[in-house]
Order: structure tokens, then sequence, then C-alpha cells
């Protein structure tokens, strides 16, 4: 078992870093080197803007190539606890911004030509307990009415021509969700960035973000320094740097994934029928899905944790174990993969993007970021130029989580209250 990322592992290496030093100015900095700054990066570059993106380590190398490689419509929360929260109009604005994202991401890969086995396969969240049935049911009569008319529900009976285990009460298909091969996404992504005239620095760790005035800052690297007429903050969990008003706004929680061996397609066919995307109705649940290569892909948080290798390592059997209590098909499936990542968890579990002393800033995606992150990029790339000035996460306050600075010492009580949440629900 290899504690990598399956992703990362099976993709092509970025190859179109800039060769020359640091430049002394550029019309935008991006701070970070994910989907966010990456999609920012190439669609300003795009509008003949003068960008340079810094990333702390490789390209592509933490939650954009370390997730589970869903791409779907949907935000992190239920929709009927979003439409109680936020009212039925905002709600619905937020679910179709997802709907729209899945649509650009769609759009990038034929743009781009990115080989990267996109497709639209749909999404279902399956009831773990006969009781969240009900609540699959009250979330499709909200949302056929309101902002999907074609989503399904399952009920118990039927549940087996989707999904080959015993486990589930039923399910809710949303038709518009889809999958694919994350690392080769992003390397994609980066080339088209650096193709279009992007000049990308992976490994310069910035040291310093210091305001000039206005939207101008300096930023210093331990490679040199750069002025930047405006700054775009796309950082994920921003749990390194000299970033502490977002570090107490963000909390990074660990995700954990393992990919089998190949297994085939008559099994997989038995285990998956539709081959779709899935994830389960629990707190701390799973989700799963396959990749083109006919292995199966199967996540959660399996620990309240940081990851790092032991950490991983102890996740990955909890996930093994997880995967054949569902699937005892796949009790003699090989795991070859395995690997943890840090979801940029906000408290209400909504992006946030906006501006704050001088820099711009896209963040928080909560989980589900696949598809939104790539989007907001154009978004951000788009206030950026002065080409709009509408941004669907643009709120009035972001406030500070009491007690929090950055280092997330109650992840094990948090981990305590969702398993009590769920062995109650």
């Amino acid at each position: 078992m290899k504690l990598e990322s399956f992703w990362q592992a099976t993709a092509p290496a970025f190859t179109g870093a800039a060769r020359e030093p640091l430049p002394s100015h550029a019309e935008v900095v991006v701070i970070g080197g994910g989907f966010t700054g990456v999609s920012a990066a190439l669609n300003l570059a795009r509008n003949g803007i003068n960008v340079v993106l810094l990333e702390l380590g490789d390209i592509m190398s933490q939650a954009s190539a370390r997730n589970g490689g869903h791409c779907n419509t949907g935000v992190a929360q239920n929709f009927a606890s979003l439409v109680a929260s936020q009212g039925v109009e905002q709600a619905s604005r937020f679910y179709r911004a997802y709907d729209n994202a899945v649509s650009y991401v769609e759009q990038l890969t034929r743009e781009e030509q990115i080989d990267c086995d996109f497709r639209l396969c749909g999404k279902i969240k399956l009831a773990s307990k006969a009781s969240h049935f009900q609540g699959l049911r009250e979330a499709w009569e909200l949302m056929r009415r309101t902002v999907d008319p074609e989503i399904e529900l399952i009920s118990k009976d039927e549940i087996h021509r989707e999904v080959g285990s015993n486990d589930f009460h039923g399910g809710l298909l949303q038709k518009r969700g889809g999958q694919m091969h994350m690392g080769k996404f992003g390397a994609g992504l980066a080339e088209a960035a650096a193709r279009n005239g992007a000049k990308i620095y992976p490994h310069h760790a910035v040291t310093q973000l210091v305001r000039l005035d206005g939207y101008r800052h300096r930023i210093h690297t331990q490679q040199g320094e750069i002025v930047a007429d405006k700054v775009l903050m796309a950082t994920g969990c921003s749990n390194e740097g000299p970033f502490p008003w977002f570090q107490r706004r963000i909390v990074p929680v660990g995700s954990f994934i393992v990919v089998t061996e190949v297994l085939g397609d008559e099994l997989l066919r038995q285990v998956l029928p539709q081959d779709r995307t899935y994830v389960t109705s629990m707190n701390l649940g799973n989700y799963f899905r396959t990749t083109a290569d006919r292995r199966l892909v199967f996540g959660g948080r399996a620990r309240f944790a940081v990851s790092n290798p032991g950490s991983d390592s102890r996740s990955g059997e909890i996930l093994h174990d997880a995967m054949t209590t569902m699937f005892p098909a796949l009790a003699k499936a090989r795991i070859d993969y395995c690997w943890g990542g840090m979801v940029d968890m906000t408290a209400d579990r909504l992006p946030r993007a906006g501006e704050h002393d001088g820099v711009f800033y896209s963040l928080g995606y909560s989980g589900h970021g696949t598809q939104m992150s790539v989007w907001m990029g154009q978004v951000m790339a788009d206030l950026l130029a002065e080409k709009r000035h509408q941004n669907p996460w643009q709120r009035d306050a972001w406030p500070a989580l009491p007690g929090y600075h950055g280092k997330p010492w109650f992840l094990p009580l948090a981990g305590l209250y969702y398993k009590a949440k769920d062995r109650l629900s």
C-alpha cells in the first residue's frame, strides 16, 4: 500500500514552471497553486494581465490533488437546512452556483483539451439509516420545486439497482453530478495557465505580506520580493504562512482515502451497477466512486485528525474495514493507495470570497471545492480585471472562530460530537 495520492502518482508532471527569476512587479500575484489559484491565473492571463503565481510546494500538491474526485452539484449543507438558514432565494442561488461550476469544469476540459476522464454520471446520496430517508424525501420535494426538477428519490426497494450493498434505505439522485481524474485535470489546468502566459513559481513560500497602499502589496519570499498591484489569496486551509486573519476563520480538517487494486468490470458492476459518485448520509460517512482503470476510490473522515503518514495509515485501516463491511464482495480486494488531505472548513460550511485589508480571497470550500474552486478562479479573475462585480460568496461579515488561532485543538471533541449525532440520528 503506497501512502500517496493516486491522483498525483498517476498524473503527468507539470512542466510549465517559470524558469526566469521572480520579477520585481506584477499586476496580480496569486498565492496558492491549487484549483482556485491556477484557474484564476489562467483567466487573468487570457485577459492579457501580467500574473504571477506563488506556491509553497509543488503545483496541485494539496487539496486539489488529494480529494475524492467528485465534481457534483449541491452545497456541503443539506439543502433544506440551507433554506432554513439563508432563505429559499439565497439557497437557490448557492445551489445554482454549484451547478454553474460543474458546467464550467466541463467547459474547461473541452476548451483546453485536458485529458482527465471527465464524465457526468450523477451523484446519489444514500440513506444510511431508515430515519434518514425521510430527510431525503423532504429535500427531494423542496429541490424538485425550486432548483432541480430532474432530481429523483429512490426507495429502499429500488436502491439495489444503484448500489450492491444491504446497508442503505434509499437514496437521492442528482443527475448533474460528475467525476474526473483530479491529478490529470490539475496538471492540464496548470499547463494551460502557463501556455496562456501565467508565470508559475512552485516552491516559492510567502514569508511576509506588506500592504503599501490600496490593493498594492510587497510580497516577500525566500527567493526574492515582488510588488503586486493586486493580490489574490487562494491557499485553502492557510495553515502555513503569514496569514493570521484567514487562519482564525478556516479550520483544517483531515479527510482520508483509499484506492483499491484494479477490480475488473464484473465485480464493479456487482458493487456499483450504475457507476456514479456516491456519498452516505452520516455526519462521519463515506464517499466513493470508480476510476477509469476500474478501481474503487473510497474515502471519509475516518478520524478527526490532521493528515500525516501515521494518521493516514491508521485511517486507511478504518476505511478498508468500512469498505468491506459495506461491500462484502470486496473482502479480498487489495488496497494500492492510501492518503489524507486537509479540508478548509468554515463554521457554516459555505465558501467565502471577497476582499480584506486590500487582499482578495476565495477560500473555505468545506469539502465541496473540486468544481467551485475552479469556477471561483474565473469569478475572482473577472473581479480583479474589473469585468464583473457580482460574487456569490461575498457576505458582509466573516467572524473569527472564538478561541481558535490556526491549530485545531478541538478536533477530537468535534469527532466525539458527530459520532454521538450519528448514533442518535
